[in-house]
């Protein structure tokens, strides 16, 4: 028969859980980006995101207080050869979501249309909720479709979390693998150059000794 537990003293089948909840207190949501947008101006926020990642956003633009007009602004998402994944114009309010089909590095720009203010206007004010990877998932969706119980979404989200983890992981092992092939195919190259430079020195100091030689002894300074 199997003694108790003793009391204070954690049961073994728990504790594997621990670090699990350790990594739910530390990752935590996101929080949503703001900042002013001039008139006539154009700012882009820049993100580097893994390839296969499903990204979802939220802006809002506000009208300066006081306008007579509502807000004006162009919302343009593209990644670093230009392709377009999302664009809107006179943009106020929406949703966007994609998703990446390679590690890339994806810019949302943000373009006024309303004229340059007097100074007494203030800007538009524009805020934007950008999510990725596990943070983009709807995991309340997921457990209406598949009945999961609040314990079930958690380790579901745990899951996806350590995955996502892992592969950042395996791609920043990837990098290092490819930054030290480049050191090392760097160096060996350096050491062939250094190597030519050397043996082009001494083929020309070997040259200049025997033309001197030659030179002195055709006016017959040296025998």
């Amino acid at each position: 028969m199997p003694l108790p537990p003793l009391p204070g003293r954690p049961l073994l089948g728990r504790a594997p859980l621990l670090p699990l909840l350790l990594l739910l207190l530390l990752v935590g949501p996101a929080r949503p980006i703001s900042f002013q947008l001039p008139g006539k101006a154009r700012k882009c926020l820049r993100e580097e995101i893994h390839r296969d990642t499903l990204v979802t956003g939220e802006y809002e633009i506000s009208a300066p207080p006081g306008s007579s007009t509502g807000p004006s602004a162009n919302l343009k998402i593209t990644d670093s050869a230009g392709h377009i994944l999302y664009a809107k114009e006179d943009a106020t309010k929406g949703k966007f979501a994609f998703t990446t089909e390679d590690y890339d590095m994806f810019e949302a720009c943000f373009e006024s249309k309303l004229p340059v203010g007097t100074g007494r206007m203030p800007d538009q004010l524009v805020t934007l909720d950008m999510k990725h990877g596990v943070e983009a998932k709807n995991y309340e969706e997921i457990a209406k479709v598949e009945k999961l119980k609040p314990l079930e979404v958690e380790l579901r989200r745990l899951e996806d979390l350590s995955e996502s983890i892992v592969n950042d992981f395996a791609y920043m092992k990837k990098r290092e693998e490819e930054m030290r092939d480049t050191n090392e195919s760097t160096n060996t190259r350096v050491l062939y150059f250094s190597i030519f430079s050397m043996c082009c020195l001494i083929g020309l100091a070997t040259w200049q000794v025997f033309y001197l030689r030659r030179f002195f002894k055709a006016k017959k300074l040296i025998e």
